[in-house]
């Protein structure tokens, strides 16, 4: 008899064939599947609230920038219609709320404004205005921009001419070089160099025989690719300081100023040597050594007393932190170490037909090379670099000479050009050796270091090396000139 038990026969036409412990192992790797998947979902899931959170935030802090930028073009508005207003009208101090309105989306944000000026004789130099921008929907990013508001400087250049210019090929220059003349261009230059004309008449003088018409900017320079003609002029007149005013300063409003001395006018002027403490000492200078000279702008003299022959000591100044302006009412010798920032005016407005010059005779450096130390020199007539200079001379500055040139003029021991050479104790400063210029030079005339013949320097400095100081340009010393009558921001940045 068979004893053996059929399998249980299901409807469903299966034989069932798992154990008990089968079956619970499939529910295990079910929910660990199910685990598994539940938590690669919530992973996705938290990602994408994150991510959708970073991008609100990105956005936020987007509209909190526009909010900031927008402050700070109110206030430039603002500023256009009230000059000099540091009050936001209210004569209350800041900061100032302004809301950032969206004719479409109503209120987008705000933002936070604080104004200052920096101030020197009394009078405003320029106002830096800082925006804190927050979003409407989430003020939690905010944002902060600083801008600076003035016109722009001439130490935003490194040459800035008001006639044609022959750069040599000596010459290297770092910095925008701009001519409301023709430029011929044979040196290296790192930076733009830009005329005012499309062409210009090129004649001996400048290496051309015959003259010829040229363009704007042309020459053997390498950097012709930086090269720009003709763009709009710059207006000297416009630019040109008001010495009457500056002299009122300089008196009234706690500056240094300085009287004409007595003696005959090649004979006297001041000589102001600058010291690293922050003070400078005043010589009056009592006589001078004549010299024959020739410059482009007035041909030959056979007297320039530029050479301090006797000089007298007046006393030891501080540069007065409130009104760092130095004004003297005659000629006047600079040279030393700056510390702080100060400006030089050479100029007379009491004696008719009296034009004073400025001469650089000795090397001029910095106490500090952070932006703390800067120096401008303003000469109504020239600013020149004597024959007696170093041999390897360093300045650092804002030169500007209003009505004259800058330069050093040519001098000569040559007997061919008799009666025209130097007194023969200073022939051997006749021709130099370098002059480095950390700065920038304005000139109303032609400018000129160096002069050659037949491709050799016989006058002058046989190398030289120009650039301008990028911190001079948006912090010039009290009271130098700009390039434009126009404000706008010269620094816009973020904090």
């Amino acid at each position: 008899m068979n004893t053996k038990r059929k399998p249980k026969h299901f409807p469903s036409g299966y034989w069932l064939v798992a154990s008990r412990s089968q079956r619970g192992v499939t529910v295990l790797l079910v929910v660990g599947f199910m685990g598994i998947f539940m938590l690669i979902l919530g992973t996705i899931t938290s990602f994408a609230m994150q991510q959708a959170k970073y991008g609100r935030a990105l956005y936020d802090r987007e509209q909190a920038l526009h909010s900031a930028e927008a402050g700070l073009e109110y206030y430039r508005w603002f500023l256009a219609h009230n000059p000099n207003n540091l009050t936001n009208g209210t004569g209350l101090p800041g900061p100032y709320a302004y809301l950032v309105n969206d004719p479409e989306g109503g209120n987008l944000g705000s933002a936070s404004i604080s104004v200052s000026g920096a101030t020197q004789c009394s009078q405003i130099q320029w106002i830096d205005i800082t925006s804190v921008g927050k979003s409407n929907l989430n003020p939690s990013f905010p944002r902060t921009l600083f801008a600076r508001y003035m016109r722009p400087s001439v130490g935003a250049y490194s040459y800035l001419l008001n006639s044609n210019v022959w750069a040599g090929a000596d010459r290297n220059i770092t910095g925008p070089y701009f001519s409301n003349g023709g430029i011929r261009m044979d040196g290296t230059n790192n930076s733009d160099v830009s005329s005012a004309v499309a062409t210009w008449s090129c004649d001996s003088s400048f290496g051309c025989s015959p003259t010829q018409t040229k363009n704007g900017v042309w020459g053997a320079g390498t950097g012709s690719a930086l090269w720009s003609y003709p763009i709009a002029s710059i207006d000297f007149a416009a630019i040109a300081a008001n010495f009457t005013t500056l002299k009122g300063y300089a008196q009234n409003n706690g500056g240094r100023f300085f009287d004409t001395p007595s003696g005959s006018t090649s004979q006297r002027g001041y000589h102001i040597i600058f010291k690293s403490d922050g003070t400078f000492d005043v010589y009056r200078v009592t006589s001078t050594t004549a010299t024959a000279s020739y410059s482009s702008q007035y041909g030959w003299t056979s007297a320039e007393y530029s050479i301090i022959a006797t000089q007298v000591f007046v006393g030891n100044y501080s540069i007065p932190s409130s009104c760092s302006l130095v004004y003297i009412q005659d000629r006047v010798w600079v040279e030393g170490v700056v510390s702080g920032k100060v400006t030089v005016i050479a100029a007379d407005t009491v004696h008719s037909g009296v034009v004073p010059d400025a001469y650089l005779s000795g090397n001029i450096t910095y106490a500090t090379n952070d932006g703390n130390a800067g120096l401008t020199v303003i000469a109504e007539g020239s600013v020149l670099i004597p024959l007696n200079s170093p041999d390897t001379m360093e300045i650092h500055g804002i030169f500007v000479a209003q009505s004259g040139h800058y330069g050093r003029n040519f001098y000569t021991s040559n007997s061919a050009y008799s009666p025209y050479t130097v007194p023969s104790a200073y022939n051997s400063y006749v021709l130099r050796t370098q002059l480095t210029t950390n700065g920038s030079v304005v000139s109303n005339a032609r400018t000129g270091t160096s002069w050659s013949s037949g491709g050799a320097t016989i006058s002058g400095y046989q190398s030289r090396v120009d650039a301008y100081d990028e911190l001079q340009a948006t912090a010039p010393p009290p009271f130098t000139p700009s390039a434009s009558t126009d404000y706008r921001f010269v620094i816009w940045r973020e904090q």
